[in-house]
């Protein structure tokens, strides 16, 4: 699964899991650093992209409007890049099995 972090997320995140989630990109990466949500979402749709973000807003956005994009959304508070490095980790299968669901929309990791 190709993934497309967002802003909140660390740039880091595309080489420290190239191996589990290749093709990933980052927002800055793409030229997206400064985008707005729904420029963010064609950019994923277009793509073929999921985002993961820590911004309830994509979770919304993907009620609204269904996918694609998925969106990925990582519900933890405050916490280190290295807690949420280890969450995509140690969740991939699960990731991964959300990536090939036809009908999922979102995925909630805490």
């Amino acid at each position: 699964m190709k993934l497309l972090f967002d802003q909140n997320l660390s740039p880091w995140f595309v080489d420290a899991l190239r191996n589990l989630y290749p093709g990933s990109v980052h927002v800055r990466d793409v030229g997206l650093r400064d985008a707005d949500d729904d420029a963010i979402w064609q950019y994923a749709t277009r793509h073929g992209l999921t985002i993961a973000s820590k911004d309830a807003d994509f979770h919304q956005r993907s009620f609204l409007f269904g996918h694609p994009p998925k969106v990925i959304w990582i519900r933890r508070g405050n916490c280190s890049t290295a807690d949420i490095l280890s969450i995509l980790r140690a969740r991939h299968t699960e990731v991964e099995a959300f990536g090939l669901d036809a009908e999922g929309a979102f995925l909630a990791l805490e």
